[in-house]
């Protein structure tokens, strides 16, 4: 089992939202955050007043997935995030080593 952790631009949420549904994943978790990669955020005109801002708004999204649909979900959110501008994002993907659903007690693949 793999866990697929995305950094997004918050505008291609829905894009990914629908592009992992038609891969099949039930469950995903969706937070607003804040960071910066290569680009180093952008300086703004407030006022007069020049100012930088170095943490732009993103989205992080996490899935759990099997490991034979590590590939398909990975593609899915890659496809419908990049725009081919600075600041498209990343994927992670780490290993899970165990899964328990609470509600029922299923456990590793069964709980996802």
């Amino acid at each position: 089992m793999k866990q697929i952790t995305a950094i997004i631009k918050p505008y291609k949420l829905d894009d990914v939202r629908s592009a992992l549904e038609q891969a099949g994943v039930q469950g995903l978790t969706i937070t607003e955050v804040k960071g910066y990669g290569r680009q180093k955020g952008h300086t703004e005109l407030y006022r007069g007043a020049e100012y930088k801002v170095d943490a732009l708004p993103k989205v992080k999204l996490e899935v759990a997935v099997k490991d034979d649909d590590l590939e398909l979900v990975a593609d899915a959110i890659l496809a419908s995030a990049r725009s081919d501008k600075v600041g498209d994002g990343k994927i992670f993907v780490t290993s899970l080593e165990r899964v328990i659903r609470i509600r029922t007690g299923e456990v590793d693949e069964a709980a996802l």
